[in-house]
């Protein structure tokens, strides 16, 4: 898209941004934007490289609305939007387990061109949380361990769209045999930060040099990690990191705190630990705090760190009382933080190891704390059955996601999803509306975005959803 385009969308995103001001304002600030990544709200698989969960941008309202569902035969966890407009997917095919990258067209939501990533042993739910930089690139990883920027232009045959790898570096100078990256994020310097799945810690310098720091001995890293001024958190499943570089740009430990991990994974989680991706936020900078939960059984809890210190602000208890637990990361911005629960939810068989207990309802629900220095108050808890990592919008002040229903006592194959909005003020869910029923149609506890025009994209287990005011 030329620069005139791109001026004219950014020109209308601001006017859309301008007309609703109060919405915004009750939640305090974001972090600046990062220079090196896509538009905020949807250059991450978390919105941002503070991992927020919010969108600048309003969503599809509480309106009737239009959905369609795009089977591609893979499970699509990743579907990011550039500034250019155009939505990016990042999805693991169900028959070869290979992550390929589509390219959407922002009018209809079908693809536009699509390109294998790597090959390897990825599963369904598995793979590397890629971003989107500043040029509009897709930031990933390859069988192989090298950081792929997969750029898209018109460059196909009779000037159709096309994906095509613009630049890589390898990573296997500091990515242990035998371990995989699991996710990457840029810092404010342009500096690319890694983690491996069997616990290292990584920094890809703009210079091209890279340096690695082992976290805990034996310590996984399940989730993404999280990048702010102040540092890159980090959750293993034992313990939470801030790290930063030394003069030398080498990657060391800040401070780092260990959590209640509980004694197993539960129903409704894909690891023994923390589910979240660490979450910065704060009422002043907008990253003076960082967050995650445990894993605390039966009840876990909300923790709030200072994230120039690593000291504990607050612990407070989350979710539904009896057995909780979430494989989401919190929204967080200005003061609120708010936690969904995963607990219970009905992965597909095959997908996930085994669980203490075995199995258990999936009920849902949502808790919004609020955090000052003197502590955590619960605001509000609800019981919406949220099936997918719930974004905010701070234009409109609404939590959109989707819901999970069974028509009996237990999930099946029969059970229905809808498109879900709550308003974030009370905790009330304004609007439910049926998007489909079935297998194809399992959001999967996925994060959808948010695009500009109001509207929502939302992986599902074989395809995604596009959701528009109708």
């Amino acid at each position: 898209m030329n620069a005139i385009v791109r001026s004219a969308l950014g020109a209308a995103i601001a006017v859309v941004l301008a007309a609703a001001p109060a919405a915004a304002e009750q939640f305090g600030p974001a972090a600046p934007p990062n220079p090196w990544l896509g538009p905020a709200g949807t250059a991450t698989m978390h919105g941002d490289a503070e991992a927020s969960d919010t969108t600048p941008l309003p969503g599809p309202g509480t309106g009737p609305v239009a959905a369609s569902y795009h089977p591609i035969g893979g499970t699509c966890p990743t579907i990011l939007v550039g500034g250019d407009g155009l939505p990016v997917a990042l999805c693991t095919l169900i028959t070869t387990r290979i992550p390929t990258a589509f390219l959407l067209d922002p009018a209809s939501g079908e693809p536009l061109a699509s390109l294998p990533t790597r090959a390897g042993s990825g599963t369904v739910l598995g793979g590397v949380y890629a971003f989107l930089d500043h040029q509009d690139r897709l930031v990933t990883v390859d069988g192989a361990g090298n950081l792929e920027w997969i750029a898209h232009d018109h460059g196909g045959p009779g000037g159709a769209w096309r994906l095509y790898v613009d630049h890589t570096a390898p990573t296997s100078a500091v990515v242990p045999a035998g371990d995989a990256v699991s996710s990457a994020t840029p810092d404010r310097t342009g500096a690319i930060w890694l983690a491996t799945e069997h616990g290292t810690a990584a920094v890809l310098r703009p210079d091209g040099g890279i340096a690695a720091v082992a976290l805990g001995a034996g310590e996984l890293v399940e989730n993404s990690i999280a990048a702010a001024a102040g540092g890159v958190a980090v959750a293993t499943d034992h313990a939470l990191y801030l790290l930063g570089t030394d003069a030398a740009g080498t990657p060391v430990i800040a401070w780092r705190q260990p959590y209640d991990r509980g004694p197993a994974r539960k129903p409704g989680q894909l690891s023994h630990g923390t589910g979240a991706t660490p979450t910065f936020f704060g009422p002043r900078t907008g990253s003076e705090y960082v967050t995650i939960t445990d894993n605390a059984a039966p009840q876990e809890h909300l923790l709030v760190y200072s994230t120039a210190t690593g000291v504990p602000i607050c612990s407070v208890a989350v979710l539904p009382p009896g057995p909780s637990g979430t494989e989401n990361s919190p929204i967080g911005i200005g003061n609120t933080v708010i936690v969904a629960s995963t607990y219970g939810y009905p992965y597909p068989a095959g997908t996930v190891g085994p669980s203490d207990p075995a199995s258990a309802p999936f009920t849902g629900g949502m808790t919004r704390v609020e955090v000052d220095p003197s502590g955590c108050t619960v605001r509000w808890n609800n019981a919406v059955p949220s099936a997918a990592v719930p974004r905010l919008s701070t234009a409109d002040g609404k939590i959109y996601t989707f819901t999970r229903h069974s028509p009996a006592a237990d999930a099946t194959v029969l059970d229905g999803y809808d498109y879900a909005v709550i308003d974030a003020a009370t905790g009330v869910l304004d609007t439910e509306q049926p998007v489909g029923t079935g297998l194809p149609f399992d959001t999967l506890e996925m994060v959808g975005s948010i695009a500009p025009g109001g509207v929502q994209y939302q992986g599902t287990v074989t395809g995604y959803l596009r959701v528009a005011a109708g």
